[in-house]
């Protein structure tokens, strides 16, 4: 049964907080299984047997350890940006330009969120 219980519920899934904490919640997902990943593959080069470098049917360890990292580096720097953006969400300040004080579009925020200029002021900063 849905009624006004889950009423905050939604509203909260639609504000920007809830929307930033969705946000977060998926980046966490994503950073947990990057590091399971790792953590195996953390385990095949400690193994006696790995040699990688010889395989021609893939990727070697070195390669996929590469490639998971600079993986999990995004991840964490997004949820910087997202923590960020919460932090803004609390104090009030959240969609308003860092530079110019200008409100930042709607539509700019629906497809990032963690933004903290307004467009002319991202152009002006090269971002």
């Amino acid at each position: 049964m849905t009624g006004r219980a889950d009423a905050p519920r939604a509203e909260k899934a639609r504000s920007p907080e809830g929307a930033l904490d969705a946000r977060r919640a998926d980046a966490e997902a994503r950073l947990s299984r990057i590091e399971r990943e790792m953590a195996v593959l953390r385990a095949d080069r400690a193994g006696e047997s790995a040699d990688d470098e010889h395989d021609p049917e893939g990727d070697t360890l070195a390669a996929e350890w590469s490639r998971l990292e600079g993986l999990r580096t995004a991840v964490r720097a997004e949820l910087t940006d997202i923590d960020g953006a919460l932090v803004r969400v609390r104090a009030g300040t959240y969609g308003a330009c860092a530079d110019c004080g200008r409100a930042i579009p709607a539509a700019r925020l629906e497809v990032r969120p963690t933004a903290t200029r307004c467009v002319s002021c991202a152009s002006r900063a090269g971002l």
